[in-house]
């Protein structure tokens, strides 16, 4: 199965990432990741005959450094992965530190980059050095508590975090080795193990972001080629979304019923040449990938709250972009 993703309105970013479905606000959460933004943006009507809908006027949080990734909380607010540390940013765009790792003393600048709750909602979150100096990089879960553990290290560049629909699965990706792996994972202690080839991206490029279905398929970025794939349980290619931008970096399913595709790409690092040819990298994209995704859970630091259903204020942060 071809499809093509089509782009949204808002204004294009250097590095868009870790797109995320806030069910409880009803809006679409992304960051981008050197400008150390957050933003977030509601579905509107789309003003063509596509039948698909737009992203509304966004509302922006500007960090103090680069954010790799946010999740909503079950208390309300969001917590970030940005730097080397975990910050919460409360209902009025403040932020204050949660946790931090102890980072290796070597010289080495790292920051952090991808970061999903599980389907309990423990945030797992992993490092990349800046300049993607090899095995550099930890993979890290942080408790509600606050604890955190090491799960995997060392990493190069740490992406692509989805769990099967029982949650006995974890899908990764380390991008320099051009493929998905998946572990085992126990959903109660949130251990992982057994890991083991998924699907291998290459030539066309090296996996990124990911998202996973409800018929337990994987959709990946593929950062160079242009497209998000999507691969069945036992591996095999299901679908491919043309993308015309070729630093595709995330997906995620949003929507209500959670059967639209949004798609992060990034600008960063293109020649002059390259931008002019792909006048839509950095911006988001949206398809109707003919699948249902999974929701996420939020950080599970109010379970009370999680299981209700209930919610907060809505959460308005300051600023625009």
């Amino acid at each position: 199965m071809h499809l093509t993703a089509l782009p949204c309105a808002p204004a294009p970013g250097r590095l868009t990432e870790g797109p995320v479905w806030h069910a409880g606000r009803g809006d679409l959460l992304w960051v981008d990741i050197p400008a150390g933004l957050i933003h977030r943006a509601r579905l509107v009507d789309g003003d063509d005959d596509s039948g698909l809908p737009d992203l509304g006027p966004r509302r922006t949080v500007s960090l103090d450094g680069p954010v790799g990734a946010v999740a909503p909380c079950a208390s309300g607010g969001l917590l970030a992965a940005a730097g080397t540390s975990f910050l919460r940013v409360d209902e009025d765009g403040v932020a204050t530190e949660f946790a931090a790792p102890v980072v290796p003393d070597d010289g080495t600048p790292r920051r952090m980059n991808d970061a999903k709750c599980d389907p309990s909602g423990r945030l797992l979150a992993g490092t990349m050095a800046y300049d993607a100096t090899p095995d550099a990089g930890t993979l890290y879960r942080l408790d509600p508590d606050g604890t955190l553990t090491t799960v995997l290290s060392p990493v190069t560049i740490s992406n692509g975090l989805g769990w099967s629909p029982d949650g006995r699965l974890l899908y990764y990706a380390d991008s320099p080795t051009h493929r998905v792996d998946v572990f085992d994972h126990d959903p109660v202690t949130g251990a992982l193990s057994g890991r083991r080839p998924f699907a291998d991206t290459s030539p066309a490029g090296v996996p990124d972001g990911l998202a996973v279905d409800t018929e337990g398929r994987v959709w990946v970025a593929v950062w160079g080629a242009g497209q998000v794939r999507a691969y069945t349980p036992d591996g095999a290619l299901h679908a491919v979304v043309t993308v015309p931008a070729s630093q595709v970096s995330s997906c995620a399913f949003v929507g209500p019923e959670l059967d639209l595709l949004i798609i992060t790409t990034a600008a960063e690092g293109l020649t002059a040449v390259q931008l002019a040819a792909e006048p839509h990298a950095g911006r988001l994209f949206i398809c109707r990938p003919g699948a249902t995704g999974l929701p996420v859970p939020p950080f599970a630091d109010d379970p009370a709250q999680q299981l209700s259903g209930s919610t907060t204020t809505p959460y308005d942060p300051r600023g625009s972009a």
